[in-house]
Parts: structure tokens; sequence; C-alpha cells
């Protein structure tokens, strides 16, 4: 028998097993920070158990949501919407005037309630998408409508004479218009309008709101997400604010403007939403001077007071009398051009929709509809580890399905959910869910064919949210964004918007260029200019005028319109435009009356409109060679005019003087002499004419790039 000792195998064996015990021991060891030095997990057995996997399968067992809190019957949406009383539209019929029946019913009682100042201000400057981006790279919209609701959106942005309206649905991400802020005043910087939107009637939440004060009295809010401690009566009209609230005899509600950011210290319209059931009287005071006291009719449907004034900074309502039964929601600050609308609800999934009255979202939306509806969910139902949310996109496409329902004049943009990170063994990461959140929603999107549009990358390309926290942008909880990272998700936000509204200003510039054009020429047609002076046809004097050289002069009438044509040609091309050959037709035509003159008068004439042809002519070729292609073109329309206006007073001169055989000659070129039976203008008007129309039908100058 061997000695132990000298049993190198054995003692080998025992050494390999007692290492394997100890790995297998430290496998277990989570990781640990020892002398600011982090130590990580050592794992053996990596590859055959990993601790990721069961955290994840653990993590994925765990009930993400209630889905009970998603259902909605959307049929029964539809019968609450088609059976709610809508205000009368102002382009329908009186109720006496002969007209079709309406399908869906209008209310007996008024509807708004308007106190008009003045008129409306000023038109606003016609919108143009901003030249310059914000954020350091482009996060695109991916549009996904096959009915191109988005590019109708992108369209109203630039044309509507009316506000556009955004919605912003969301959670605490968006909370104390976080976001919408910076969103808000890009697009108004843009595309014009002011006002911060819509603002509750009252809520705990207002002190947290810098871009409105709020002060309430007398009022009971009552929250969605704690619906089940809402009175009866009250928990079936909540809208999407997310907040219903009730006064007593008294209560007041005033609204300030601030200056937090640009555009918002004054607007000119103000609405204020409410509810009615009983007999009511209100008052509403006006920047804190001016009032204006209403009786309102009882009635079930949404009511509103409209105040049109040049300024309004502070508005308060107050309700007089009939509070018992009144429902107050809130203020809407607006102006032509962009408004944007924050409601936010804490801890809301977008479960919180279905709890709302899609009666009073329709009545709502018919009183000021909105143009574009973003969604901005899925934070809360995020979880490490959870790698499938098929579940959650099924509720996502409910949700998109809801909001038409409700909003059906709107476009749907689903934001993807914002960066988040939490601690792991290489210290503080992006959560592992995000990318299969991601793909969740924007599945969904395209299912129900609405836009979307990934927040996650928006930051990452200012680096993530560890650099947000760092940059002081975001909380410590690595989760929330505070109002300075809220710009910069805002700014990438409205770059995106701004790339889409460019691509819509381009397309509406390239379906109007053909309708001009037909028209142009169909204006041609109608007026009787010959072929051989329309713009780029045969010049009918230039062959005619180079073979007599310096024998003959032209009539005065011809020299100085034959100038015209070209004048235009060479303020629109850069260069004189050649002369052809003369057709036939009209040389036959045009040579009974090139005719030298006959005496001084006519000489002189002619001299004097050799001069003025050549003077027209350098004015046109000096600024043809200037940049600017507008500026060549009124130089050219100048030019045709003053030929065409010089042309018939010295024309009337030279027949006085040469008798009546050369006045029955011009009665022939204008085709006025009796008998003539010819309607088609002279030869000056003629060229006047082909002048502008050489101008018209011109490309139109394109707006430079940045």
């Amino acid at each position: 028998m061997a000695d132990p000792r000298t049993d190198y195998a054995l003692r080998g064996l025992q050494i390999a097993a007692l290492v394997t015990v100890v790995l297998l021991v430290v496998s277990f060891i989570p990781p640990v920070t020892v002398g600011g030095m982090r130590l990580r997990r050592a794992n053996i057995f990596s590859d055959l158990y990993a601790f990721e996997e069961r955290a994840a399968a653990k993590s994925s067992s765990v009930e993400l949501f209630d889905e009970r809190e998603f259902a909605v019957d959307f049929d029964a949406v539809t019968r609450q919407i088609d059976a709610a009383p809508l205000p009368p539209d102002p382009a329908e019929p009186a109720p006496d005037a002969p007209g079709p029946a309406a399908d869906t019913l209008r209310p007996e009682a008024a509807v708004s309630f308007e106190w008009r100042l003045a008129a409306q201000a000023a038109e606003r400057p016609a919108p143009q998408p901003d030249p310059h981006r914000y954020a350091p790279r482009l996060t695109p919209i991916e549009d996904f409508s096959a009915d191109g609701r988005f590019a109708a959106f992108c369209d109203t942005l630039l044309t509507a004479d009316r506000p556009v309206r955004i919605a912003v649905l969301g959670d605490s991400f968006v909370e104390g218009d976080i976001l919408t802020a910076d969103l808000r005043e890009r697009l108004q910087s843009a595309f014009g309008g002011r006002g911060t939107g819509f603002a509750p009637m009252a809520s705990p939440l207002t002190a947290y709101r810098r871009t409105v004060r709020t002060q309430s009295k007398g009022w009971t809010a009552y929250n969605v997400m704690k619906h089940k401690s809402v009175p009866a009566p009250l928990g079936e009209h909540f809208y999407v604010s997310g907040w219903v609230c009730r006064p007593t005899d008294g209560a007041s509600t005033r609204w300030e403007a601030t200056q937090y950011r640009r555009r918002l210290d004054s607007c000119t319209t103000a609405r204020v939403l409410f509810i009615a059931p009983a007999r009511s009287r209100i008052e509403l005071v006006l920047n804190d001077t001016l009032r204006r006291r209403f009786t309102v009719e009882g009635a079930p449907h949404v009511r509103q007071t409209v105040v049109t004034a040049p300024t309004i900074h502070t508005l308060e309502f107050r309700v007089l009398e009939g509070a018992s039964e009144m429902i107050g929601y809130g203020a809407v600050f607006e102006q032509k051009g962009v408004s944007v609308d924050n409601y936010s609800v804490r801890s809301n999934n977008g479960q919180a929709i279905f709890r709302t009255n899609p009666a009073v979202n329709a009545q709502i939306n018919a009183l000021a509809g909105y143009d574009l509806v973003i969604l901005q969910y899925g934070l809360n139902i995020m979880q490490a580890g959870v790698r499938s949310y098929t579940s959650y996109g099924a509720q996502i496409e409910k949700i998109i399905a809801y909001v038409r329902h409700c909003f059906p004049t709107a476009a749907v943009l689903v934001m993807g959910v914002s960066d988040r990170a939490v601690r792991n063994e290489q210290g503080i990461a992006s959560m592992d869910a995000i990318p299969y959140m991601l793909d969740c929603q924007r599945t969904a999107a395209r299912n129900q064919g609405a836009a979307f549009w990934s927040t996650y990358d928006a930051m990452q390309a200012d680096g993530g949210i560890s650099e947000f926290v760092a940059r002081g942008w975001a909380g410590k909880d690595f989760t929330h964004i505070n109002y300075a990272g809220g710009r910069r998700v805002a700014w990438a936000l409205f770059d995106a918007i701004n790339v889409e509204a460019k691509r819509a200003a381009e397309q509406l510039q390239r379906r109007t260029e053909p309708v001009v054009d037909s028209a142009v020429r169909a204006s041609i047609d109608r007026i009787g200019i010959r072929p051989t002076l329309r713009p780029g046809g045969p010049d009918p004097y230039g062959e005619q005028t180079a073979n007599r050289g310096g024998q003959a002069a032209m009539r005065p009438d011809r020299q100085q319109t034959a100038g015209a044509p070209a004048s235009a040609a060479a303020a629109i091309s850069g260069k004189a435009t050649e002369n052809t050959a003369e057709t036939a037709s009209g040389a036959a035509t045009a040579a009974p009356l090139e005719k030298a003159p006959r005496n001084a008068a006519d000489r002189s004439a002619g001299e004097t409109a050799d001069r003025a042809a050549k003077r027209a002519g350098r004015r046109a070729a000096k600024q043809a060679e200037h940049p600017s292609k507008r500026t060549a073109e009124r130089a050219a329309e100048r030019s045709a005019a003053t030929n065409a206006a010089t042309a018939a007073p010295r024309k009337t001169a030279a027949t006085r003087s040469t008798g009546s055989e050369t006045a029955a000659r011009a009665e022939v070129a204008a085709g006025t002499a009796p008998g003539a039976g010819s309607k088609r203008p002279s030869y000056a008007a003629s060229e006047a004419l082909a002048a502008a129309a050489a101008v018209l039908l011109a490309p139109p100058a394109r707006p430079a790039r940045p």
C-alpha cells in the first residue's frame, strides 16, 4: 500500500475537490464593495446556471398589472357618444332652416357663453418650420398610419387659421408640465400661439406647476386613480384630465399666467369648462378689473365660457349660485397657433382613461377639437428582467382605439418608454427590459396605424439617464426627469415633429405648383395670345429687324414692346432669349406693318422708344445677375408694364401725324378697324401679356435650406 505522504495523485484530487467547494460557495456570494472596489460575482457554473435567468423567471411570474382595469366595451362607448348632446356646429343650418335631420342630438340649452371685449388679434405670420435643430441627434417619428393622419396634422400646423391643439396624456413622468412646457415653447415659437393650455379647476398638485399659478377656494377635487372613494354621481363624469371638482356657493378659482417659459405671460382666448345640471349663476373677472356675470340654465351636458380679449393675464371663475350639482373641470388658455394641454395622472399606466366618460370627452372635443394626442405610458409597468410585454401591448392598442372614439379628429403618437436605470453587477445601468417594452409599444402603434417615437433613443443621444442624473436633469431614482431634463427630451421631440413639418411644407409646395402652372396656361389661351408670342415661342420681329439692320427702324409700338419678352426672359434665365426663325404665317402678318417712319415725328418717337427699350433691357440684364429670383421677377414685371404703358400713347401720336393711311394700318394692327371682326389684342398688348406670362410660368424659388 502506497504511503499517503508520497501518493501525489490522491493529494491532487483532494486539493481539486477543496478548490471546487470553495469556488462553489463563492459563486453564491452576491457582488460586494471592498475598500472602494466593487467585486463581481464569481460563477464557475455560468454555462449551466445563470442567476440572471433565475431572476428573470421569477420577475416574469409576477403580475404586471390587473387586466380588469383595462376592460372596456367599445359598443357601449359608441352608444354613449352617440347619445350625448353635442354643441351646435357653426357650419350647420339654424334650427329653423330647412335641411336633413341631424344624426346626433343637439342640446336645447346654451352651450357657450361668450364675452368678447375686442376683435381677435391681428393675423399671425405664416407658420414656418424651425431651421434649427436642438437635440444632438435626430430621433425620427415612425408613422404607421395608412390614412395619413399624422401627415394631416403637419399640414394643419402649416395652414390652419385657428388654434392647433395637442393633448399629452401621461403619468408622473410629465407631471407638473414637465417636458410639455418646453415642447409648447418650441412649437409656439415656430408655428405661433400663446398660452399655457389646460389648467385644472383645483388639484393638490397645482402648486408644483410653474407655467401657471392656480388659487382655488371652496372646491373639492377628486382623482380618477382613487375612483372608489369618489361619490357616485361625480365618478361618472371624469374627463381625460383625471380630475373632477365639486364647488360650494362662493367657490372660486383664479389662474394667473407666468413667465416661466416664453409666450406664456398672456393670450387672447380663455375657455372655462364645467357642467351645470341645475340653474346657476357664475361670474368671470378678467385681469382683476373687468367683471361679467352669466345665468346658466340647467342642462346635463358640458358647457363653456369663452373670453376673448386683446390680453388675458389673469382670469377668475366664481360660482355665485347653483353650486350643489355643478362639476368643474378647468380652463384652457390659448391663441391662434399651437396649444399644448398636459393631462398627467400619477401612477397611471393608461388604464385611467377607461374610467373617464367618453361622452364628456367627445363633448369637449366638439367644443375645441384636438389635432394630435400623445400617449406617454409604460414606465410604471416595466420591471427588470421581464422580457415579455405582449399582454400590455394589447392594452396599448385598446387605449389608442379609445382615444380615436373620443377624439376622432386627432392623430395619435405613442411615446416609447423613457430610459430608466437600476443597480446590477456592473453598477448602474439601463434596465434590461427597455428594448422589450419599446418593441411592445412600437408593435401596438403599428397594429393600430398610429405614429411612434422612442423617448429612450432621444435620452441616449444625451448620454442616457445616468448622464441626466449626473448633470442634475433627473432625480436620484434614475427614473423621473425634472424640468431641465424635460427640456432636453422636449427639444428632441420637437426636432422630430419639425422635420415632418418641413416635409409637409415641401409636399404642399409641390402640390400647388402644377395648379398655378395650369391656371396660367389656361389664362393665356383664353386671352388669345398668338403661339409665336408665348413664352419660349419664336420672335416674329427678330428676324426682320436683324435683316434690316439699321436701314429702317421699327414702328415705335413694335420697337418698345419687342424688348419686353427679351427683358422678361433675361430676368428669369440670366441671358437674352435668342431670336428664332419666324413662321411663314407670322412673317406674312407682320411684314405689311414693318415700314419706316414717314416724317420727323415718327423718327423722333422711334428714337425715344429705342432708347427706352435699351434702358429697360440693361435694367433687366442687371437685375438678372442678382441672386434673388424675386427681385428679377419684379424687374421683368416693371419692364413689361413700362413698355406696354408707353407704347399706346406714342402710337397714337404717330398715327395722328401720318394721316388716315397710318391710322388705318394701326387700326388693322390693333384689330379695331371697322369690319375687321377680330377680337385679338394688339401686338403691343400681346407682347406685354407674354412677358407677364413668362414671369408667372417660371418655377418658384424654393426656400434655402439651413
